[in-house]
């Protein structure tokens, strides 16, 4: 979903940087930006879709000299270039002035009325913020084969926003173009937040006025480019390759052109767990054999040298039990007993995949565990889990020891002890 998340998101960049390189009014998502702009091609700009275009090209140019600062020489030309030819006399904009004041940190004086929609729009916008930044913080650490650690970095971005809502400043967050940016400049440690943050101090502090001298195309181009790395669709081929996620990822990029950001990344994220959902709730079964003499226990299907224990049954769940498959997975389990040829006194069930057990599944299992037991046969729980162990301790005492189908709960031990266990739980007839 963060890969799809971070390609969609990189086009979204892109594409919202055409107004001003057009000098065409179009705002709104992709979806309504897009025919907005095309509505209004006879109104394009060509000398800032000029500019913007000789700015990426010598941006690319000036790749292959990582030590070189491409963006502030791009950015230094595009300043010496607007004087010289007069680019706001022929429709080309400019950054224009920021005003920049320093604040005292104070806290809002703000009715509840106020408080109740800030509230509103500070939910939306943190989902935001954490889903961009997350999303360019695990896409460039799976570049560059560096660990993440989302607890830290959620931490991080909640002091630094509380900082910012102080001193009344803009929203924090690891911005995708931003941290393109940085790479794309040669960032290799911490060191270069820092040595960004004192050279934006200096700009800041001496070079606002030629900054506001930047045509916005060349600002735009800065971007594009900075962004573009991650338009590489070969981040996107193991998927497609291993034949796994392929619809995450379309569903992903898709979502965020068609729905927007946050509201993309829902979607995907709905999709994602929908086909979770989907894959668990088909129940896998599968029927073990002893391998040989030793003490394997494998799957009958995969293994021809396994052979089936005379007068057991042994199951084992492929998928965690949840209240999505217990019932499906508990009948299929039921119609294999009944469907075992030649005498049968034993039934092992192993419950392996799952760790825990919610209500729906200690009932489809307690339902069992009865049948089991007017079939007149015993039944052992194997491979079980301490939490698992713990709740069907209370769930089915009724039936842990009666005479003729014992019910036994074997937790963390392997198949063949659960086998031995339950022969000498069971006499022989």
């Amino acid at each position: 979903v963060l890969r799809g998340f971070s390609f969609g998101l990189a086009i979204v960049i892109i594409l919202k940087q055409l107004p001003g390189v057009l000098g065409v009014q179009a705002d709104g998502d992709v979806v309504h930006l897009v025919p907005g702009l095309l509505a209004r091609a006879g109104q394009w700009n060509g000398r800032g879709a000029g500019l913007c275009a000789a700015a990426l090209l010598l941006l690319f140019l000036l790749r292959r000299r990582q030590r070189w600062p491409a963006g502030l020489i791009v950015i230094a030309l595009g300043i010496g270039a607007g004087r010289w030819l007069d680019l706001p006399g022929h429709g080309v904009a400019l950054v224009g002035a920021i005003d920049v004041s320093l604040a005292m940190p104070v806290l809002p004086r703000l009715t509840q009325e106020e408080w109740t929609h800030l509230a509103e729009l500070a939910f939306a916008l943190a989902l935001i913020l954490y889903a961009e930044s997350y999303g360019a913080i695990r896409s460039f650490a799976l570049k560059h084969g560096d660990a993440v650690a989302p607890e830290r970095d959620l931490l991080a971005l909640g002091a630094a926003n509380v900082l910012a809502g102080l001193l009344q400043a803009m929203p924090v967050g690891a911005g995708y173009s931003a941290t393109s940016a940085n790479e794309a400049a040669g960032a290799t440690s911490r060191l270069a937040g820092l040595v960004a943050a004192a050279v934006v101090g200096v700009i800041v502090l001496t070079l606002l006025p030629l900054v506001a001298l930047t045509p916005v195309p060349v600002l735009a181009a800065v971007v594009i480019h900075a962004v573009s790395h991650t338009l590489n669709p070969v981040s996107l081929q193991p998927y497609f390759a291993w034949r796994r996620d392929r619809l995450l990822v379309l569903a992903a990029i898709a979502g965020v052109l068609l729905f927007g950001v946050l509201d993309g990344l829902l979607v995907a994220i709905a999709i994602s767990l929908l086909l979770m959902l989907r894959r668990l709730s088909r129940p896998g079964m599968s029927v073990l054999g002893r391998l040989g003499d030793s003490h394997d226990y494998v799957k009958l299907a995969l293994h021809r040298d396994a052979r089936a224990q005379p007068e057991l049954l042994i199951l084992r769940l492929d998928e965690p039990l949840f209240f999505v498959n217990a019932e499906r997975s508990l009948h299929l389990a039921r119609a294999m007993l009944e469907e075992r040829a030649g005498p049968l006194r034993k039934v092992i069930l192993s419950l392996e995949e799952s760790p825990d057990l919610d209500g729906s599944s200690v009932e489809a299992l307690r339902e069992f565990a009865v049948f089991v037991r007017r079939q007149g046969l015993a039944l052992g729980l194997a491979r079980l889990k301490e939490p698992a162990c713990s709740v069907l301790q209370l769930a089915l005492r009724d039936m842990l020891t009666v005479q003729g189908g014992p019910v036994l709960l074997l937790s963390g031990l392997s198949v063949a002890e659960a086998v031995r266990r339950l022969d000498d739980a069971t006499p022989a007839k």
